[in-house]
């Protein structure tokens, strides 16, 4: 239950209150949230080896090893799965206090990738630490969700007014936003924005001033694209929406990706050439493990095989949401709210773009892509939700 209002202004201190004096139940972890993430994960390695091992054995970077990105995707997996589990044993509340300080920190990585961040395809958007390189935007968007989640929490029915539930979220995202944009990294701002508002909606915000932002943030994302904005110019993201209206004007260019993108999807049938049988990875497919793995997915088990992997990550997200509703407080709730709107975002718009239904950007398929500190930091947001739903109220015996 949430602490009576006592009519003062919050205070960041409070942030570190827990919300309830009671002992937690700490029950059983769900079962099926944890198993339907154990089967994404794994089928998701498979899938990511089956796609990589051309490149891979091309690449002498990797030492011509096809097996170079599987073996660190797996130790990535591995790790991941038992921070997972620890973390699904700690009583939600330890993150609490956290929200700051974890604000805070994405917010100085943020500011420093700018800095030393290494640059690839014209952005800045990894840290490099010898062999360890992260994106800082990853650890900025958890930061939101669990900063967001602990400030609803504190502000409860102020939450429609403007001082409180408008104000300092929108001058949080306004700050993550803009130091995004500047790597450049339009699609993570997009996602940034999208959990932001979805937990301030969620959250009580009167519906005019979320409009308004709503608002506001397409009037940015369109300056962003059309405009030279404080100096800055994306040119390219302009280019991809004519790309994307039509590939073929620059079939050997700019068109290429989602082209043999499409020639994947197409060539796949309804059953599929078979796992391991994809042509197109063979050098055709541009980021063929990373962001367009779900093109190799569609390409070697067909139509049937990817409705089924998307129908795993709905059911995911849907058990995701079932956990967020049967919380035992408002903060697992929003926390829960925002981790699974994240996951249905990046799944949304990673597979919009495979499928040429949106341009071209830079999104990553959730437990699919490579890339080991995005893997090991969803599987840590999946813990988090494990921990919210051990303390679900048991019901009540009759």
């Amino acid at each position: 239950m949430d602490a009576p209002d006592t009519g003062r202004r919050p205070d960041m201190r409070t942030y570190g209150v827990p919300e309830t004096l009671e002992r937690p139940h700490k029950g059983p972890m769900d079962l099926p949230f944890l198993m339907l993430v154990v089967m994404l994960s794994i089928i998701g390695l498979v899938m990511m080896f089956s796609a990589s091992y051309a490149s891979a054995l091309n690449d002498a970077d990797t030492g011509y090893n096809a097996a170079y990105y599987f073996m660190r995707q797996g130790l990535f997996a591995v790790l991941g799965m038992a921070l997972m589990l620890l973390i699904s044993r700690f009583n939600y509340q330890f993150f609490r206090p956290l929200a700051v300080p974890l604000m805070a920190v994405s917010v100085v990585l943020l500011i420093l990738v700018l800095i030393i961040g290494v640059e690839r395809n014209a952005a800045k958007r990894w840290i490099v630490l010898g062999s360890f390189q992260f994106q800082p935007s990853e650890i900025a968007k958890l930061a939101v969700i669990v900063c967001f989640a602990a400030m609803i929490s504190v502000y409860k029915d102020r939450m429609k007014t403007f001082r409180y539930g408008v104000l300092p979220f929108a001058a949080i995202l306004g700050v993550i936003s803009f130091l995004m944009y500047l790597e450049p990294h339009l699609s993570g701002t997009v996602l940034i924005l999208g959990v932001g508002g979805a937990l301030m909606f969620v959250g009580g915000v009167h519906w005019g001033w979320f409009a308004g932002l709503l608002g506001a943030g397409g009037l940015g994302v369109y300056m962003a694209l059309t405009t030279d904005f404080l100096g800055r110019v994306l040119p390219y993201a302009m280019r991809r929406i004519e790309i994307w209206r039509d590939p073929f004007l620059d079939r050997q260019g700019s068109g290429y990706q989602a082209i043999q993108s499409l020639y994947a999807i197409g060539s796949g049938g309804a059953f599929g050439l078979g796992l391991g049988k994809s042509r197109q990875k063979y050098l055709y497919l541009p980021e063929e493990h990373n962001d367009f793995v779900f093109a190799i997915v569609c390409e070697e088990l067909g139509l049937i095989g990817a409705c089924i992997v998307l129908l795993l990550f709905a059911v995911l997200i849907l058990r995701g949401y079932w956990i967020a509703i049967h919380a035992r407080d408002r903060f697992g709730s929003l926390m829960v709210t925002g981790i699974t709107t994240l996951l249905a975002m990046q799944t949304f718009f990673n597979v919009a773009v495979v499928t040429n239904l949106i341009p071209v950007t830079g999104m990553s398929m959730p437990f699919f892509s490579y890339g080991g500190t995005s893997l090991l930091i969803q599987l840590m947001e999946m813990g988090i939700v494990l921990a919210v739903s051990r303390q679900i109220p048991a019901p009540k015996s009759g």
